[in-house]
Order: structure tokens, then sequence, then C-alpha cells
């Protein structure tokens, strides 16, 4: 069980919910007010996406990233800032010719990857530890073991701390596998994603299965989507864990009720306290995590 436990939010991701809820943040303005919105409801992390303005896609433009950051480290309020690094790694083949990309294809080598992650230089950046199938199309997610070893040294030089993405047990057979080579420095933190198609699925099975593998040293959070997000907030806790919850990953507050960041963190932090436990600040996660206090 922990009892000290670190709440990130995940504020908008780069799914199609643009158009499911008035809630998801669009503008890097939306996104950073997302941010600050989940800090002052316990958010000791805000996992931060940008999307295009114009059309509510994801983005990996560096100056959406850069305005994003800047609003929410102007505005005073103490939030541990988590970028994504998961944007640049999606293969679609063509109908016509599968050897060749289609449209929505989007794939990037490792520096341009991290564009923004060395303009910005966050506290924590993603690091998506694997290769896995999205949906029931043809849309894949690709991350070579090359890469990901090129995107840790780079993450480890900058002095930004990995968060490694787990979406099922041989993903984390990688990122042992990279911490094993020293390019991740300790502990290595884990972030245990489940429920995402096609993935490891979101219950207590699974979390114990990816939790009994990590490293015995590791600083791991876990989360599920959709309606299992907060099942998940209980069972990480009890397992020991940290949690995240979010947009990003769920945008219900209750059937048919539409959350805000804000409230799905505060729902989080009940359940924390009606399990025994307490929110941590961003002080103190910096502590825990092993960040530089700011």
């Amino acid at each position: 069980m922990n009892h000290d436990v670190i709440i990130t939010c995940a504020v908008t991701g780069a799914g199609d919910t643009t158009g499911r809820s008035e809630h998801v943040p669009v503008t890097p303005e939306q996104i950073a007010n997302a941010a600050i919105e989940a800090a002052n409801a316990g958010a000791a992390v805000a996992h931060i996406h940008v999307r295009d303005p114009e059309t509510g896609k994801g983005s990996r433009d560096v100056g959406l990233f850069k305005e994003a950051v800047e609003r929410v480290r102007d505005s005073g309020v103490d939030v541990i800032i988590n970028l994504t690094a998961g944007m640049g790694g999606d293969w679609i083949p063509s109908d016509d010719d599968p050897s060749m990309p289609g449209p929505g294809t989007d794939m990037v080598g490792p520096e341009e990857r991290l564009a923004h992650v060395v303009e910005c230089l966050p506290d924590i950046c993603s690091l998506d530890c694997g290769t896995m199938i999205f949906g029931n199309g043809n849309d894949l997610y690709l991350n070579t073991p090359t890469y990901l070893r090129k995107m840790a040294q780079i993450t480890q030089e900058l002095g930004v701390k990995p968060e490694l993405e787990v979406f099922d047990l041989g993903q984390i057979r990688l990122a042992r596998a990279l911490v094993e080579d020293g390019l991740i420095d300790a502990p290595p933190m884990f972030q245990l994603c489940l429920g995402i198609p096609w993935g490891a699925g979101a219950d207590t099975e699974t979390m114990v299965a990816m939790k009994q593998a990590l490293p015995a040293d590791a600083l791991w959070a876990g989360f599920g989507i959709s309606r299992m997000q907060m099942p998940m907030v209980a069972q990480a806790m009890i397992l020991g864990g940290n949690v995240r919850v979010g947009l990003e990953d769920n945008i219900y507050l209750d059937r048919g009720v539409l959350a805000t960041n804000g409230q799905l963190v505060e729902r989080a932090t009940e359940i924390i306290a009606r399990l025994g436990g307490r929110v941590l600040t961003p002080a103190e996660a910096r502590d825990k995590i092993g960040l530089k206090q700011k």
C-alpha cells in the first residue's frame, strides 16, 4: 500500500476526444489553464500534449509546446511539467502500396521527436517503450530499440527524467534493458498504461503482473482508461503505486456526466483519502522522484 500518493493529470492527450467533450483543451492557453486547474485540485504532475488549434488534432509543434509550458510557468502555480515525447511514431500503410506510408503517417527520428523537450526542458518527459497497434484499423505506433536508446541518451544528457510508459509485459523487458544499459538514471520511473487497444488490459491481475515485473527500485504509477480510470486509481495505490487521471484517458466523471480535469483530480483525491492515504504536493513529489526542487 502506498499512503503518500503522487497524482499525475494527463490534461488533453492526442486522441479524437475534442468532438466528444467541450472540456478537452485544444489551444496552448486552454492546455496551460487545464494544467493549472489540475494542480490547484491536487495534481503534483501535469502530463501535457499539444493540439493543432485549428483542427484539434495532436501536434508536435515546438512553438505550441513552448507557449503552453511558458504559460504554466508564468502562472506561479507549482506543478511538475511532464511533456509527452510520443508524437512522431505513427505509421499507417498505404492502401495502394503497404510498403509506403499512407495518409495520417507521421514518422520522424529520435532527435525530432524530442525537439520540444530540448526547447522547453521539462522536469519529465514520457518515453513509450515499445511498438503497438492502436484501435481496429491500420494504425501502428513504432518505437524501435535503436530509437529508444537514442532518446534515452538524449534525455539523460538533458537532465530530464524519462517516464517509461509501458503498455504490456514485453515493453517492461525493453525498458529494463535501457535501465541495465545505464541509459536511465536511478530510480527508474514507470507508468503502467492499461486498457488501450491492443495493449494490456485494465484489471487487477494485469496490474499485479506488470508491477511484479518492474525493477526492485522502480517508482511507478498506473492508470486505466475510460470507466476503469477510477478503479485503477484505487488498485494502483493498494499495490504500492502512484496514480494518473485526466481527460487524455477518460472524459466522464460519472455515467453520462462529462468531467473537467480538476474534477477528475478531485475524485482521485477523494479515493486516496478514503483508502487512508494523502496526496503529495509538487515539492514532496519532486523529492520522491528525485527531481531538482524549484
